[in-house]
C-alpha cells in the first residue's frame, strides 16, 4: 500500500523559508508524476506544485512561482517544497499527493503538515 507522510512544517516569520519534505512508501515511486497542494483555513484546498515522475518538469501555482521549488529524490523517495520569502498568506496545511497514472487526479495523499507564517 502507498503511504505518504509529510514532514517539516511549522511556525516560521514572514520572508522566512521552510523546506517540507514528502517521504512516499511503494516500489514505485520513481514512476509516478508528484504534487504539492495546500488548505488554508476556511478555503478549499489549491494546487501549489507539480514535478514529473524523473523531475524533469515542474509547474506552479501563480500564486507561489518563483518562491517554491519543488524537487525530488527518487533514491530516497522523497518530494521535496522548499519554500522561500514566505508570505502570511501561504499559511496552510500542505499535502503532498501521487498523480495518478490513468486521470487526471491524484490517487494518494498525505496527511498534512501545518505551515504557518506570521507577520
Amino acid at each position: 500500500q502507498v503511504q505518504l507522510v509529510e514532514s517539516g512544517g511549522g511556525l516560521v516569520q514572514a520572508g522566512g523559508s521552510l523546506r517540507l519534505s514528502c517521504a512516499v512508501s511503494g516500489r514505485t515511486f520513481s514512476s509516478y508524476a508528484m504534487g504539492w497542494f495546500r488548505q488554508a483555513p476556511g478555503k478549499e484546498r489549491e494546487f501549489a506544485a507539480y514535478i514529473s515522475w524523473n523531475g524533469g518538469s515542474t509547474y506552479y501555482a501563480d500564486s507561489v512561482k518563483g518562491r517554491f521549488t519543488i524537487s525530488r529524490d527518487n533514491a530516497k523517495n522523497t518530494v521535496y517544497l522548499q519554500m522561500n520569502s514566505l508570505k502570511v498568506e501561504d499559511t496552510a496545511v500542505y499535502y503532498c499527493a501521487r498523480k495518478s497514472a490513468t486521470g487526471q487526479g491524484y490517487d494518494y495523499w498525505g496527511q498534512g503538515t501545518q505551515v504557518t507564517v506570521s507577520s
